[in-house]
């Protein structure tokens, strides 16, 4: 009971902050639409068994005068006035287009506030970073935002409308049912509305044979997607750095790479077809025993003459509805081993967002925090490696306004982790990093991020492409030696994969300059360019930038002749370079 109770809580622990939303209205509205829509589709359904009642027993009767006013307009019958299918079909089809029209309508929207509110989750106070440092089973989160949102939505729908028509469904032609089957003796003892009893029994036994074949769909579908995922990735790392792999010749290593992870898809996709395989030699087989296993339980009050053919296809139609509605588990047991994937997956995606916020009340990691102050300081800086190695002991630096410091070591010795942590992103270790109030700080890695888009919004970003006048941009262009960029502004390019990598931090530099930040700190942010090109630029940010404070992450000499004061970290310690 555990295993059932267990995947449904977690999926209305999804799906309720929805229909509790700021959209709660508009969602509720839609679902009670789609709601009625279906309900009338159940009600149809049970007109069409009184009608082909009526209809069979017309042509039993060869009333050729009745048989047409049942096709056209409508017929007194003993259920009463009865419409032509005509006018029954016409209806059926406006409410099957709009119950589904209305449907997609509301899993679009629910799609949309899923995936913005994970999304905005994941962002929020940098969760997605900490995820990918500490939390290595929240994989491919690409994936669930993308693929596992929108599968979660149309299954829940779909499966949940399903299952409501088909509970309607069953309590209406139970009734049905039970007024047509009759009683039947069996050793003596007689069983009113005995093909209710046989339905039941016949669905459940189904069910339940179908849980036994089908419960290793459970575990492959959760393996397959992760597979796909980690195919996907492999494919895109490899797309994102295709020239380091020409560079390297690294061709048949990367084919051998992928296609591991390929034959890991397939390893799988043949698991799951074989159980696939399995499930579907039961349901196909159960579905085919059920078109004629009403006719045969039905078939000896219509010889005996206690009902009419009409009666009989109703029976047999009504029996179809009722096993149908009972062996609904059985019918979308592969969907619903796919849902509690789905959920799976987007539950342990929101549960690792949470455990990452939660860090950060904590004050698990390294603090930034704004104060009344005039300068930067950090204080108490604790810092190790995922693994628990020690880089830092009881670091403390203080950078005043327009102050310019280098920050020097040995590789490995963690300048680029102190640089983490002033960012306030480092999740290993402690210590308190205060930046004046009111005040951004600006962080120039070694390798610059530049967004998808123009080239327009590499430069203004984070801000917005339009937060800087042509003029402004113009300028810093021709400053940084990009000056040939500027026809192509407003293209929308790969600018990772068209740029090299002098010019792409020639990019972070160009956008620092149009920032104007207080407080500007660089890692190796000028280690692509050569000495001519890398003194050129210092010399610029003094020059535009004469009242920012700069700390600068650097292995060459040279740099530290562009700053007053040179930090150097050795042996676990931070301290001012003798």
């Amino acid at each position: 009971m555990k295993k059932i109770l267990r995947p449904l809580s977690e999926g209305l622990s999804l799906a309720l902050p929805y229909w509790r939303s700021e959209e709660r209205w508009k969602a509720r509205g839609l679902l009670a639409a789609v709601v009625v829509l279906n309900l009338s589709l159940v009600a149809m359904t049970v007109l069409l068994s009184y009608w082909n009642r009526e209809f069979f027993n017309v042509l039993e009767a060869r009333d050729a005068g009745a048989f047409f006013h049942l096709l056209f307009t409508w017929q007194n019958t003993d259920s009463g006035l009865m419409p032509g299918f005509m006018w029954i079909a016409v209806a059926y089809i406006l409410v099957a287009v709009y119950a589904l029209y209305l449907r997609q309508a509301l899993q679009i929207r629910w799609r949309r506030w899923i995936t913005e509110t994970m999304l905005a989750s994941w962002l929020e106070k940098r969760a997605y970073y900490r995820i990918a440092l500490t939390d290595r089973g929240t994989d491919n989160p690409d994936q669930r935002l993308a693929e596992d949102a929108k599968l979660f939505v149309d299954s829940s729908l779909v499966l949940g409308l399903g299952l409501m028509r088909t509970v309607v469904t069953l309590f209406s032609f139970l009734f049905v049912l039970w007024t047509l089957s009759g009683p039947a003796t069996i050793l003596g003892i007689e069983i009113p509305g005995y093909m209710v009893w046989v339905a039941l029994i016949y669905s459940v036994l189904g069910t339940w044979l179908a849980h036994l074949v089908g419960r290793p769909l459970i575990r492959l579908s959760v393996q397959q997607q992760k597979v796909e995922a980690d195919f996907r990735y492999a494919l895109v790392r490899f797309r994102e750095n295709a020239e380091g792999v020409a560079l390297h010749r690294g061709e048949a290593e990367e084919e051998a790479t992928l296609g591991n992870r390929f034959r890991g898809v397939v390893g799988n996709w043949w698991s799951l077809m074989v159980a696939t395989k399995r499930l579907t030699f039961f349901t196909a087989g159960y579905a085919q025993l059920a078109t004629v296993f009403p006719f045969v339980v039905a078939a000896p009050r219509f010889f005996s003459g206690a009902i009419p053919l009409g009666g009989l296809t109703q029976t047999a139609q009504a029996f179809g509805e009722v096993q149908g509605a009972l062996s609904w588990f059985v019918d979308n047991y592969a969907d619903l081993t796919q849902w509690r994937a789905t959920v799976a997956r987007l539950t342990g995606f929101r549960d690792a967002i949470e455990a990452a916020h939660a860090a950060v009340d904590h004050g698990e990691g390294v603090r930034a925090t704004a104060e009344a102050s005039d300068a930067v300081r950090v204080e108490g800086l604790h810092l190790t490696l995922p693994d628990g190695r020690v880089l830092l002991e009881n670091g403390a630096l203080e950078l005043q306004p327009g102050e310019r410091a280098v920050l020097t070591g040995a590789s490995g010795s963690g300048k680029s982790t102190v640089f983490r942590a002033i960012a306030g992103i480092w999740p290993f270790g402690s210590g308190q990093v205060s930046f004046p109030a009111g005040e951004t700080p600006f962080f120039l890695p070694q390798r610059p991020y530049l967004p998808l888009g123009t080239l327009r919004r590499a430069l203004a970003y984070p801000a917005a492409a339009d937060h800087f006048t042509e003029a402004e941009i113009a300028s810093v262009l021709e400053e940084t030696a990009l000056g040939h960029l500027a026809p192509r502004l407003d293209s929308e390019e790969n600018w990772a994969q068209q740029l090299s990598g002098g010019e792409q931090q020639r990019v972070a530099l160009a956008r620092a300059l149009l920032h104007k930040p207080k407080w500007l700190f660089l890692d190796e942010a000028t280690a692509s360019l050569d000495p001519a090109a890398e003194q050129r630029l210092y010399e610029l940010l003094k020059e535009r930038l004469p009242g920012t404070a700069i700390l600068s992450i650097a292995h060459r000499p040279a740099v530290a002749a562009h700053h007053e004061r040179h930090l150097l970290i050795a042996g676990g310690e931070l301290a001012e370079a003798r």
